[in-house]
């Protein structure tokens, strides 16, 4: 059964005040820095930084953060969770990353034809390559995913260390 892909505004309630100032923070340095190049190189180098990812990092932090806050308040460590959350963040990131060079490309090659045609065909190459590689990363992790125990006996134990 395949999950779907859903938006949930309740994550917006996990956070805290100063942690949303700081990704703002980040990603309003990051379009600065971005001018600042486009305008010392050219719109062409500085287009390049446009994929920077501004918040992933303070994003990435934060997801961790709120993991292991979430495991602690139920009586557990919560490290290796945190961490796997933050890994999904940043697969997540990639498959973006992915499709925002297809945007880019096909931007690139259409642009001197039609700026408008230039957007909608990159917009559209972005959407199918990110939802391709999503479907794709999915499919690769089903295939290559390591078989659970089948003992019922076993299937609510944990592994030696294995607290979160």
């Amino acid at each position: 059964m395949s999950t779907p892909i859903e938006i949930s505004p309740s994550s917006l309630r996990e956070g805290r005040w100063y942690e949303y100032v700081v990704r703002f923070v980040l990603g309003g340095a990051a379009t600065v820095f971005t001018g600042l190049v486009s305008g010392w190189y050219g719109a062409s180098i500085g287009g390049l930084f446009l994929a920077l990812p501004a918040i992933f990092c303070a994003s990435a932090t934060l997801i961790e953060k709120h993991e292991i806050r979430r495991k602690r308040e139920a009586g557990l460590v919560g490290e290796r969770r945190g961490q796997e959350a933050a890994a999904l963040d940043a697969a997540g990131a990639a498959l973006g990353a992915v499709g925002m060079l297809a945007f880019a490309a096909v931007f690139w090659w259409i642009v001197e034809r039609s700026v408008a045609g230039a957007f909608a065909a990159a917009s559209l190459a972005w959407l199918v390559v990110s939802i391709t590689c999503w479907f794709a990363r999915r499919k690769l992790r089903a295939v290559h995913r390591p078989r659970r125990n089948s003992d019922p006996a076993m299937s609510g134990s944990l592994g030696p260390g294995d607290t979160s």
